[in-house]
């Protein structure tokens, strides 16, 4: 029996609306890495970017659970001593809503050469409208 592998010229990829409105950021999160990452087709193989297109509208509207608003941090370094930074889930929602959803869903996927290719493929807007109306009903 010989392993299928899927010629590029052959690979589909689809245009998938996510409404981040009042959902969860990990919810939604794992919902776009799985469509990023195109796991729910049949011909999935680990080492090929079969993954579909995600524009996700209404970004600036999401939810957490718990106290993490608050408590959940993001912290970068930059190598140099005291050059830690530090800034609260509210503090980054605040300054840029669609840096959280990127990172989260960045973070689900795995991390090798094909990450960056996947992440190029994911839109995000802080309200309903977007540009690419015309792709999303092209590929229903």
């Amino acid at each position: 029996m010989k392993t299928f592998i899927l010629k590029n010229k052959l690979i589909e990829r689809k245009w998938h609306l996510v409404d981040a409105k009042d959902d969860f950021l990990g919810r939604v999160a794992t919902k776009i890495a799985l469509l990023l990452s195109g796991k729910g087709k049949p011909q999935f193989s680990p080492h090929q970017d079969l993954g579909d297109f995600v524009v996700v509208i209404n970004a600036g509207k999401i939810k957490v659970t718990g106290k993490k608003f608050k408590n959940k941090m993001y912290y970068h370094y930059s190598g140099y001593p005291g050059g830690i930074k530090k800034a609260s889930l509210e503090e980054k929602i605040k300054k840029d809503p669609k840096w959280v959803i990127w990172h989260a869903v960045r973070n689900m996927l795995p991390p090798n050469r094909l990450r960056a290719k996947r992440l190029q493929r994911l839109k995000i807007y802080l309200n309903e409208k977007h540009p690419h109306q015309a792709q999303l009903k092209k590929s229903k």
